[in-house]
This record gives structure tokens, C-alpha cells and sequence, in this order.
């Protein structure tokens, strides 16, 4: 059981802009994390992909180390090092022993703000994206995600493969790399997290020794929101056994009012448990795929609503046809009382369970001082739960569940 001096998130900005959060643990390892408010979507046309080849290339050489003693520096004590790019943030984090804090803080700091991208490390990484890039066609089950966010954004940054091309990888040089990453990354934008057994202000006098020193400046992100969807539909040939299917539609960004109740609806029609609408009625009844999932994403400005299906291609009309009978019940019926209070147990068991791993809330601890400059306890969010009704369910499925407005991609033998 956590001690209630765990529970507390504490709060500080550096003169310069940059953000912290931090929570105190018990536990000999630590996790911290860098979140920066730059991903594919900020990209230039001429620059495609290079957020994420960024992500690779950090490591790859700074003013004061090679991409040897970048890669020792934590895993060299036993820790470990790992960063992730999506459409709207780059992420850099590490788990360690609490004693390294120090070590990790300085080398975040300088790989961040000092990395020089060298040319000759940029062309061996270009071989390692490509291939990236290659191992991902070769998943429908992943590549069919993408496909449908370019059928339903299109030519909009958030309608673009975050791995870029290989024709566009080739392309990097150390100064259009060098180019995004002046222009985009800024201490406003950045948020540093931690999780671990040391008192903050200790660790606030860290991250100022190593972070404080970076010059403030005003650049802002200026995003351009999506707008004017219209439904489509896509069918592709694809030689693989399974078909597979997604189909979907726009829904709430993570500003909007309904995204946490919609998150609950989410969790309820084809969320990761077995008992899901979607998994018991079609999979359970019928047998139709082996996998079956609903997903939400919320952005900035918009989101996205997906049900995959992996089926045989003889069972893909009917499965279809399952999904948006499935969808349109929710629309058209209020959700029992019983159904919705479990439902809600559902949702605030599998959040506790997920703030059991400290690496992942670490994670989520930026994301939140990112996106709403505020963290909502677990104890706040079950009680946002817990006010969801029935009517708001309703309301949020007859916005996002018209079968009118669904897109959808097939990949098809």
C-alpha cells in the first residue's frame, strides 16, 4: 500500500521556463522523464519524419561526449534508457538507482541542449530508421493505424507517418536537424518529471544546476488545427491471411469537457479488458477475430475514435456489420445504472493498476504539466468518474457513433 507522503506531487519553474513535477517514492529506483511539446505534426514538408529521427539522433554525439559514453552513462550503472516520439511530443526517460539522479540530470541537459548531430552518425542511423520503417510495413496490424489517421487527416500534420519515408530520411542532413531543433524546442516547452526517494527541493536544486543555465526564450508552437472532416473510406490489397479492418471517426481533443467520460465509453466497448461489448459480442458469440479493440487518442485540437478487427477476409462484412450495430446501441439507449457503476469500477481499478508502474506515470506526470499545467491525483480523476452519467454517455456516442460520419480502411488479400 503507497504512504500517504507518496501521494503528494510537488510543483516548481525554473526562471527559464522549464517545468517540474516530482513525487517522492520509497522505492531505491527513480524514473525521469523530459517530455517536450514538439512531434510530427510540427514538421515542415521538407522536414517529414525528422521529430523522430531526432529522437534517435540525440543520442548520437554532444559537445562533450560520443555516442559511447552517451549510451554508458546510465546503462553503464544499471539503469536504463529508452525516448518515444508521437504527433505531439518527443520523450526522453530513463529508470535508475536513486543515488544517479545527478548523472541522469546532467545527461539529459546536455543531450538535450548540446547535441551536435553528427553527419557520419546521422547516415549509419539513417540504415537503422529505414529499417524501422521497412519492419513496420511488414505489420499490417500496426501500419493499418496509420493508414487510417492519413485517410481521416490527410495532408494535415496529424494525417502524417511519424517514421517519415525513407526517400525523406535520406534527406537529413546535421543542419536542416539542427534547423527543427532551433526553431522548436524551447524551455517553455519542456517539462522535466521524476519519481523517487529524494526530497525536493534537493532535487529542484539539481535540475536548476543542470537546466538553469538554459537561456530563456519566447518561441511558441503555433499548430494548426484540424478541421473539416469528411468521412472516406479505403480498401487495399494486402498479402496477408487475415483481413483486417478499422474504422472510426473524429472525436474530442484532450481540452474537451466529454473526453473523460468518452475514455469511459471507450473502456466499455472495446477497451483491454476481456469482458469488452465488442470482444463479448463478437468474438465470445461468434468467433469471428482474434483481435478486437476500440482505441481513443486525444490531441491538442481534435481526436480519434478506431475499432480494429483482425478477421478471415468471409467474416469481415459481418464483423463490420457487428461493430456499427454495437456502436448505434449506445446511441439510442441509455446505459443501465448497474452496467455503468460497474463499469466505472472497471475504469478506476485498471488506473490504480496503472499507477502502480512508476515509469509509466512518470510518463503521464509531464504529459498532464504539458497539456493542463495541473496533475489530477488518482483519488480526483475516480471522483470525476464516479460523476459521469448515464445521459453524458449517451450524448457522447450519438456525437462520435454516427454511422454517417464513420471513415474506413480494409486491408484485404
Amino acid at each position: 500500500m503507497q504512504l500517504e507522503s507518496e501521494l503528494a506531487y510537488s510543483q516548481h519553474k525554473l526562471s527559464n521556463g522549464i517545468r517540474l513535477i516530482h513525487r517522492s517514492t520509497y522505492s531505491p529506483i527513480a524514473h525521469t522523464a523530459i517530455v517536450i511539446n514538439v512531434g510530427s505534426r510540427d514538421e515542415q514538408p521538407q522536414e517529414y519524419g525528422i521529430a523522430h529521427f531526432i529522437e534517435h539522433s540525440i543520442f548520437k554525439g554532444t559537445d562533450k561526449r560520443k555516442s559511447v559514453h552517451i549510451l554508458n552513462r546510465i546503462d553503464g550503472v544499471g539503469g536504463e534508457l529508452n525516448a518515444f516520439t508521437t504527433k505531439e511530443e518527443t520523450c526522453i526517460y530513463a529508470s535508475f538507482l536513486n543515488n544517479y539522479h545527478d548523472r541522469v540530470l546532467e545527461l539529459f541537459s546536455d543531450i538535450v541542449f548540446h547535441s551536435v548531430f553528427p553527419q557520419k552518425e546521422i547516415d549509419k542511423e539513417k540504415i537503422v530508421v529505414i529499417d524501422e520503417i521497412n519492419s513496420y510495413e511488414d505489420n499490417p496490424s500496426e501500419l493499418i493505424f496509420d493508414d487510417f489517421e492519413k485517410l481521416v487527416f490527410g495532408n494535415h500534420g496529424l494525417g502524417r507517418y511519424i517514421l517519415g519515408t525513407p526517400s525523406q530520411v535520406m534527406n537529413f542532413t546535421t543542419e536542416k536537424i539542427k534547423d527543427f531543433v532551433n526553431r522548436t524546442y524551447s524551455p517553455n516547452s519542456i517539462v522535466i518529471s521524476t519519481i523517487g526517494a529524494i526530497d525536493f527541493d534537493k532535487w529542484v536544486e539539481k535540475c536548476e544546476k543542470h537546466f538553469g543555465s538554459v537561456e530563456k526564450d519566447n518561441k511558441q508552437i503555433t499548430r494548426t488545427p484540424y478541421k473539416n472532416y469528411k468521412p472516406r473510406t479505403k480498401i487495399l490489397s494486402r498479402d496477408t491471411y487475415q483481413a483486417h479492418v478499422v474504422l472510426g471517426n473524429t472525436a474530442f481533443s484532450y481540452k474537451n469537457k466529454h473526453r473523460l467520460a468518452f475514455s469511459l465509453l471507450n473502456n466499455i466497448i472495446g477497451g483491454p479488458a476481456m469482458n469488452s461489448r465488442l470482444n463479448m459480442k463478437i468474438r465470445e458469440k461468434f468467433g469471428f477475430t482474434y483481435a478486437l479493440e476500440s482505441n481513443y487518442t486525444a490531441y491538442s485540437d481534435v481526436g480519434l475514435f478506431t475499432v480494429y478487427a483482425a478477421t478471415d477476409e468471409k467474416y469481415i462484412d459481418k464483423t463490420i456489420n457487428l461493430i456499427e450495430n454495437e456502436l448505434e446501441y449506445y446511441c439510442n439507449n441509455k446505459i443501465k445504472p448497474l452496467t455503468l457503476k460497474h463499469a466505472k469500477q472497471q475504469l478506476i481499478g485498471q488506473l490504480a493498476i496503472q499507477y502502480e508502474n512508476n515509469q509509466n506515470e512518470v510518463l503521464s506526470m509531464g504529459k498532464s504539466i504539458l497539456n493542463y499545467n495541473r496533475i489530477d491525483t488518482l483519488e480526483t480523476t475516480n471522483q470525476e468518474i464516479e460523476k459521469i452519467t448515464a445521459e453524458e454517455i449517451q450524448e457522447v456516442a450519438q456525437i462520435v457513433f454516427r454511422k454517417d460520419k464513420y471513415s474506413l480502411i480494409k486491408y484485404i488479400n
